[in-house]
């Protein structure tokens, strides 16, 4: 019988710098380098997030990589990260420990099934009030809520605003996180 290698916090720390990687459910993956439209698309939403977070005094926005440790099995990098500031105590100077208010994942090829699949569970499972998954192909973002145990979802297109439930008085533009 074959015994599959589950992997930790420690192992993580142990892997090469030179690449990225994440655990889930203690299971190993490695994360590769976004493409120039993933990187356009992220630098717009931080600009977006940033600026009124700032501004408002709301918290702290991130962009990977970021590590938020859910648990030593649970190790991510999402594309990007707030806190609000009732919950800062999860920012540490080296990760985040603990539950973020907000994550964001834009989609790639490569990861966009786990993206979907098992990081939206996790997501939930750890208590993510938002999160939102950016598809640049469709030019959409969907907005996942938290209610109960489960998200309820959003579809927005580039013709729609999309109101954040976890930065205050946040709306977006669409078509501004694609133009």
């Amino acid at each position: 019988m074959e015994t599959k290698i589950k992997y930790n916090y420690q192992d993580y720390l142990q892997l090469s710098d030179d690449r990225r990687y994440e655990i889930i459910d203690g299971d190993l993956f490695m994360v590769p380098s976004p493409n120039e439209a993933h990187q356009y698309i992220l630098s717009n939403i931080f600009y977006i997030l940033s600026d009124h977070v700032r501004k408002n005094k709301l918290g702290a926005v991130y962009c990977a990589p970021f590590d938020i440790l859910f648990t030593e099995e649970d190790v991510v990098q999402p594309d990007l990260i707030f806190v609000s500031n009732e919950n800062a105590k999860v920012i540490t100077k080296d990760n985040i420990k603990g539950t973020p208010d907000l994550l964001v994942e834009i989609l790639s090829p490569s990861t966009s099934k786990r993206d979907m699949g098992i990081k939206k569970k996790l997501y939930a499972r750890h208590g993510v009030r938002e999160y939102w998954i950016v598809d640049p192909k469709n030019e959409t973002v969907e907005v996942y809520s938290l209610k109960g145990l489960e998200f309820e979802s959003k579809l927005h297109g580039v013709q729609d605003c999309l109101h954040s439930c976890v930065i205050k008085n946040l709306t977006v533009e669409v078509k501004g996180i694609f133009v």
